[in-house]
C-alpha cells in the first residue's frame, strides 16, 4: 500500500481519537490533516503505521487542547462539544466504549481532566491501546501512564450517573418526546421529563441563547413548547437525528439551513438534560448555517403584532 492508502485506511481512527481529546470536529479534522503532512514528510516508513499515526495525532491534539483551554475559560455561557452526527470509526469489540465516550455527557466529563490525562484515558479506556504504545505517544513512562489512567478513571466515575439507559429505552422515550414537541403538548412533555430536568444552551455569544439554564419539568416543558411553536410559525422545522450517539434533533430554517441541534440525556426512564448547540461556529460542518439573530428578530416582531 502507498502512504496515502495507509493513511486513508486509518483516517477514521485518527479522527475519532482527535475528536474525543478535543471535543471539536473542525479541530479534529485539522489535527488529522497535520498528521498526514508529518507522515508524508517522514524520511522512513515506521514499523507500525497505526502506532506512529496514532501517536502523532495524539501529540498534536494535546497541544491544541492546551491552547484551547484558555479560550474556553473566556467562552460566553456554557461550552458544549461540537455536535457529531456519526462516528466514522467502528470496532465491534469496543462498541460500548466507543458509543459511551462520544456522548455529550462523557465529553463534558472529559473536560475535567488535564490534556495529558484526557489523551491517556482516551487511548487506553476507549481504544484499548497498550501502555507501551501510550507511553511512546505522550512521552511518559508506562508507570506514569498507568497512574494517569487511574486518576482519570476516578474523575470520570465520580461524575457518571449510576444507571445509564439502554439504547432501546432512549429511542422510545425520544420518539414520544419529539412527537409531543411537534404537537406543542406541554402535559405530554412534562410527563417525559425528570422533576429536576435542566435545559441548557450553547450560543457562545454568537447566537440568541438562554441567559441561564432553565430547571424543572414544568418550566422546561412550557418553554420548549412555546419556543418550538413560535419557530414553527417562522417556517422552522426539526428532524429527529442521533447526535453524539444520543437521541437528538437538527432544527432547520425555512431554507433548510441548520439553526441548532438538540440532544437528550436519558436516565431512570426520564429525560434528565436537554442540551442545545446554536453557536454557528459549531454547526458549519453540518451544512449551511441559519442566521439565528435574524430569525430571533422575526419572532420578536411577530410576537409584538
Amino acid at each position: 500500500m502507498s502512504r496515502i492508502e495507509e493513511f486513508e485506511e486509518l483516517r477514521p481512527l485518527l479522527f475519532s481519537i482527535a475528536y474525543r481529546i478535543l471535543g471539536s470536529v473542525s479541530e479534529a479534522e485539522d489535527a488529522v490533516q497535520e498528521t498526514w503532512l508529518r507522515y508524508e514528510l517522514a524520511p522512513e516508513r515506521p514499523e507500525s503505521v497505526k502506532a506512529f499515526l496514532s501517536a502523532v495525532v495524539t501529540r498534536i491534539s494535546i497541544d491544541v487542547l492546551r491552547s484551547a483551554r484558555v479560550q474556553r475559560e473566556a467562552y460566553v455561557g456554557p461550552w458544549f462539544p461540537e455536535p457529531l452526527l456519526a462516528d466514522p470509526y467502528e470496532d465491534p469489540a469496543r462498541a460500548a466504549e466507543l458509543a459511551d465516550s462520544v456522548s455529550m455527557a462523557s465529553l463534558l466529563l472529559l473536560e475535567r481532566l488535564s490534556p495529558l490525562e484526557r489523551a491517556v484515558f482516551v487511548l487506553r479506556e476507549v481504544f484499548g491501546f497498550g501502555y507501551d504504545e501510550i507511553a511512546a505517544a505522550v512521552g511518559r513512562s508506562e508507570a506514569a501512564c498507568r497512574q494517569l489512567v487511574v486518576r482519570a478513571r476516578r474523575h470520570m466515575q465520580d461524575g457518571r450517573p449510576r444507571f445509564a439507559a439502554a439504547r432501546r429505552e432512549r429511542e422510545e422515550l425520544a420518539s414520544r418526546f419529539f412527537a409531543a414537541l411537534s404537537e406543542g403538548d406541554v402535559t405530554g412533555l412534562r410527563e417525559l421529563l425528570a422533576a429536576d430536568v435542566s435545559l441548557v444552551g450553547d450560543g457562545g455569544g454568537k447566537a440568541p441563547q438562554l441567559a441561564r439554564a432553565v430547571a424543572g419539568a414544568a418550566n422546561v416543558s412550557r418553554l420548549l413548547a412555546s419556543v418550538v411553536d413560535r419557530l414553527a410559525g417562522m417556517g422552522v422545522s426539526f428532524e429527529p437525528h442521533e447526535v453524539n450517539g444520543q437521541p437528538g434533533a437538527i432544527f432547520r430554517d425555512r431554507g433548510g439551513r441548520v439553526l441548532n441541534t438538540l440532544v437528550l440525556d436519558v436516565l431512570d426512564g426520564r429525560i434528565q438534560t436537554v442540551r442545545s448547540v446554536i453557536n454557528p461556529d459549531k454547526l458549519t460542518h453540518l451544512g449551511p448555517v441559519a442566521d439565528a439573530w435574524a430569525l430571533d428578530r422575526e419572532v420578536r416582531r411577530a410576537r409584538r403584532t
